[in-house]
């Protein structure tokens, strides 16, 4: 059976309910690209709000980080992982969520508890030493030289500076064929962690002043890959079962073997396996110079240069080939790969075409540079981002390769006056002031805080925005709902938008302190986002936000406001999509 299967079967049959796995744009959190974490989209039921599915929960959930960007090509990071991971939001704490994890482990993967070691909080003059985590370690057969108490960096959890906080227990296995030492030595590379336990027990504030919760919660959090390399007895998780498709793929298309090839080969799965990704979520993610978009191209473009090291036909279709394996791979568990497969393709062809025509061109500006010098300056590394989509990261990469230097600040300069001119050369086409914002685009915004409003009068003033998401084609909206819209209900809510659109509204902004946007009533998501300055959006006496625009200058010029789909987003939260006719 699967390790996700195994994982899911066996918390629920601990009394947990399966949530699905978020989407990989978080929907509900401006602050960062991508969800990289299980425990990221769950954060307001940490904090205190009821989940509809209850107080025990378990999931897989999709993830992305880039942090290690640049160990992609070694035996064990990725840019897309899946976390396995399982919730006491206020219920059980850590006898029960380490019995559980200990014997998950042991009973049901067979682990022999000799290869097993912990590690537990220390404590500090605020908060104890764990020793209830350390005693039921103990208490489960976990020798004494195998529990190791560590510091706040390596065992405490805390989001940023202040927020829910608490102390974490680590496992460890122990990854090689030697023999198991007596004691355990954290610092060991040997010692690979494959699973997190963090239990939320304290809140501290910005002064570092620190209370008990009254809801103690449990968040755990386990690599799928790293556990599957661990059953599978490989170091090097390319290896593994879950590679074992694509990787023979790539063997096939590329008319060479893993073997000798392993840095190249990694880089290009990893990077399709993430794009895959990123191109099926419902945030409809395209390749651009902006926020995830240049992620999504960052990572195309990347796959496409190892490729070529691995001497392919980069003009060939061996992305939708290998994209078609991901698919394949994964759409049982994820349906939004099969519902999008062909969004997917056209995504990863397209991309290709534009880079694979310039490539070339670029590449041939490095060997008449490196021809007389081992410098790229500023200008040229710009101009191989302007006119040939290089972006600096790759210029970098292959200046690498020949030994040379590139000036990276003054490739920052020109970027940021390119920006510069950018802004100054949109700043008078559309009314609301932002770049990159197109006349359809700021209609939908304005739409979006009349469909706030409508729904707040029909479903209730618990209504608030949860997300949203905005192209030249539609506006998405994400909102707290526990039922789906009835027809009447959503018949009420379009007639309400568009009997404001009628009705002329002027829309009027103001710029005032945070601080006065709130006793004014304003209606916010995440307020600690937002400067201390800020633009308040005001539509009558209908609608009052904090919001960056743009905005039309009255209601009139929206057009007709329509409502082409309502459903589930996730648990608790329902999803519009409505377009202007």
């Amino acid at each position: 059976m699967n390790l996700k299967d195994q994982f899911i079967e066996y918390f629920v049959s601990k009394g947990h309910k399966q949530i699905p796995s978020a989407p990989i744009v978080p929907e509900n959190d401006p602050s960062v690209l991508f969800n990289t974490a299980g425990m990221q989209p769950l954060i307001p039921y940490l904090m205190g709000q009821p989940h509809p599915y209850g107080k025990r929960l378990c999931d897989y959930q999709k993830c992305v980080r880039l942090t290690d960007l640049e160990s992609i090509g070694d035996k064990t990071h990725h840019t897309f992982f899946e976390m396995l991971g399982n919730w006491s939001l206020g219920d059980y704490f850590k006898k029960e969520s380490i019995g559980y994890s200990f014997e998950f482990l042991t009973s049901i993967l067979k682990i022999p508890v000799n290869k097993l070691a912990v590690t537990v909080y220390e404590g500090d003059d605020k908060i104890p030493r764990d020793e209830v985590s350390a005693s039921t370690w103990a208490s489960l057969g976990i020798p004494k030289e195998r529990i190791a108490y560590l510091g706040k960096e390596d065992n405490f959890w805390i989001p940023g500076n202040k927020g829910p906080c608490g102390s974490d227990t680590e496992i460890f296995y122990w990854r090689s064929d030697e023999e198991v030492p007596e004691k355990f030595q954290p610092e060991d590379d040997r010692w690979v962690e494959i699973w997190n336990n963090v239990f939320m027990e304290f809140y501290q504030d910005a002064e570092g002043n620190v209370t008990e919760l009254k809801q103690k919660n449990v968040d755990t959090g386990m690599g799928l890959e790293r556990v599957v390399a661990v059953l599978e007895n490989v170091n090097d998780n390319y290896l593994t079962s879950i590679w074992k498709n694509l990787r023979e793929k790539l063997e096939t298309i590329s008319h060479k073997t893993y073997e000798g090839n392993e840095e190249a080969m990694r880089i290009l799965m990893d990077h399709v396996r993430t794009s895959v990704f990123i191109a099926s979520d419902p945030a409809g993610i395209k390749p651009s110079n902006t926020d995830q978009g240049y992620i999504l191209r960052r990572l195309i473009r990347r796959a496409i240069r190892y490729a070529r090291k691995l001497e392919m036909d980069i003009h060939s279709n061996f992305l939708e080939e290998l994209a078609l394996v991901v698919i394949e791979e994964y759409q049982d568990y994820y349906h939004e790969l099969k519902e999008n497969k062909e969004v997917v393709l056209e995504v990863l062809k397209q991309e290709q075409i534009k880079f694979s025509r310039t490539l070339e061109k670029g590449l041939k500006v490095f060997e008449k540079v490196a021809q007389n010098s081992n410098y790229i300056d500023g200008e040229t590394a710009f101009h191989l981002y302007d006119t040939y989509g290089f972006p600096i990261e790759l210029t970098k990469e292959e200046a690498t390769l020949r030994n040379m230097q590139v000036d990276e600040e003054g490739f920052k300069i020109h970027f940021q006056n390119h920006q510069e001119k950018s802004r100054t050369a949109s700043a008078g086409k559309f009314k609301g002031g932002l770049s990159g914002n197109s006349e359809i685009e700021t209609k939908y915004h304005t739409a979006t805080h009349l469909l706030n409003a409508a729904l707040k009068k029909v479903i209730g003033p618990s209504v608030h925005q949860l997300g949203s998401n905005i192209t030249e084609e539609r506006l998405r909206f994400d909102f707290p709902c526990d039922h789906k819209l009835t027809d009447e209900e959503k018949q009420k809510v379009e007639d309400l938008v568009n009997e404001w659109i009628k009705e002329a509204i002027p829309v009027t902004k103001e710029i005032m302190s945070k601080e006065e946007a709130l006793k004014s009533g304003a209606e916010c998501m995440f307020i600690d986002k937002y400067p201390n300055e800020v633009t308040v959006y005001k539509i009558g006496d209908i609608s009052k936000e904090l919001c960056g625009g743009p905005h039309v200058n009255n209601t009139k010029e929206i057009g007709h406001f329509k409502i082409k789909k309502e459903e589930s987003s996730s648990a608790g939260v329902r999803r519009i999509k409505g377009i202007i006719e």
